[in-house]
């Protein structure tokens, strides 16, 4: 029988122009050994490389108004977010969805993503809020697989040790059989990427299985479902951070969501680093 061990690295808040390679050698030093997986969140390398949009500086369009108001509002408010079983808390959020800022996120969610991922209530085409002070949202990383390769060399020249680089989103991959789909932009090879908002409705609508989503793998071949598995592993352990939206977010800090600081976010746990290490128990 294989378990797990998990082990959520803390370390400072990753702000942009962190030497992120050296944060990630360092925090690795006497404990990870030869077979671990390090499992890297992708918004702490994309934040730490000021792959980040200030929304404060977006006009919105007439679009992005239009899919605040009107889409947000009305047709997540009322239908979608009863059709993809989500909660009341969230309805009721989307319900009051904010019209200035939230028509500046549409802005730039329809500028980096396209309409399909616009239409998201949240993380469209991998954006994200969650985890940022301010009006700023992250961007996807433009190749995880050569980040992945670079921090696993610097990982094996620093620590001599040869690990498995995982770099991973939270945003979910879903599986039917055998078949895996993500609405989130170029996955690792193996899940299939269908941007926009009908993949989320399917795979939440039927309830099936979700897990994190693995964008980058180096060091090893690694099956996709393995690496499924080790990504959602590793985003248990690592948890939601500063809080899973922007709404969890200011609700933690007590201020609306556009004055959360750089400040508030560095007093806080961040665990972007997870080493996750296959332990056999033999059953007799």
């Amino acid at each position: 029988m294989t378990t797990y061990y998990v082990h959520s690295i803390i370390t400072k808040y990753w702000k942009p122009g962190t030497n992120y390679l050296k944060r990630i050698t360092d925090a690795l030093e006497g404990i990870v050994t030869d077979g671990d997986f390090v499992v890297i969140s992708e918004k702490a390398l994309s934040i730490a490389l000021g792959n980040i949009v200030d929304e404060r500086t977006t006009s919105p369009s007439f679009n992005a108004r239009l899919i605040s108001r009107f889409w947000m509002q009305i047709i997540w408010g009322n239908l979608l977010c009863v059709l993809c079983r989500h909660g009341p808390r969230l309805r009721l959020r989307l319900l009051r969805y904010p019209l200035q800022s939230g028509s500046r996120h549409k802005q730039v969610a329809l500028q980096q993503a396209g309409l399909l991922n616009a239409l998201m209530w949240g993380s469209e085409g991998g954006i994200d809020g969650s985890n940022l002070p301010y009006s700023y949202v992250s961007l996807p990383l433009p190749n995880s697989n050569n980040f992945a390769n670079k921090i696993h060399k610097e990982i094996l020249l620093k620590t001599r040790k040869k690990v498995c680089v995982i770099i991973a989103d939270t945003d979910k991959t879903y599986s039917y059989r055998t078949f895996h789909f993500t609405p989130r932009p170029k996955p690792m090879k193996g899940i299939k990427a269908i941007g926009g908002l009908i993949p989320y409705i399917i795979g939440r609508a039927f309830k099936l299985k979700r897990r994190s989503t693995p964008l980058a793998v180096a060091g090893v071949r690694l099956p996709v479902t393995k690496a499924l598995m080790i990504a959602n592993i590793a985003d248990k352990a690592r948890g939601s951070g500063s809080g899973a939206t922007v709404w969890d977010m200011a609700a933690r800090f007590r201020v609306p969501i556009t004055e959360i600081s750089w400040e508030m976010l560095s007093k806080t746990e961040h665990k972007p680093l997870v080493v996750v290490r296959k332990k056999v128990i033999i059953v007799e």
